[in-house]
């Protein structure tokens, strides 16, 4: 079981890689107000989502704790993060204050899961 929760924690890390990259590639588009949604945020969030629902399966099952408010308050914060993105991902230009919105977002969650023990 072990084997298989560190497979998905690093399935998780490479969707925060995703989501994180595709905004910090576009901090300059942003700086000069042409930033935009790119797929591999959508795709990282997705990845996200789901590696982090079968975490939470995987531990409950392997019998441990699950701190069940800090999983939900990155779960909320992923689902508006899922939602920006996926509304906003056909425009040209996004905002930026959204688009600072996002990226404000997943740093929250990475700092979330690293320092709520």
């Amino acid at each position: 079981m072990d084997v298989l929760i560190h497979l998905f924690v690093g399935l998780h890390i490479v969707g925060i890689a995703s989501l994180l990259g595709g905004f910090l590639t576009q901090m300059k588009a942003m700086g000069q107000g042409t930033a935009r949604f790119v797929p591999a945020m959508l795709h990282g969030a997705l990845t996200m989502l789901v590696t982090g629902v079968i975490l939470v399966g995987l531990n409950q099952a392997d019998d441990q704790s699950v701190n069940n408010v800090k999983i939900g308050v990155k779960l909320a914060l992923l689902v508006v993060i899922l939602g920006l993105v996926y509304v906003k991902r056909d425009e040209e230009k996004v905002d930026a204050k959204l688009f600072g919105l996002v990226g404000l977002l997943t740093l929250a969650n990475v700092f979330i899961a690293v320092l709520w023990t």
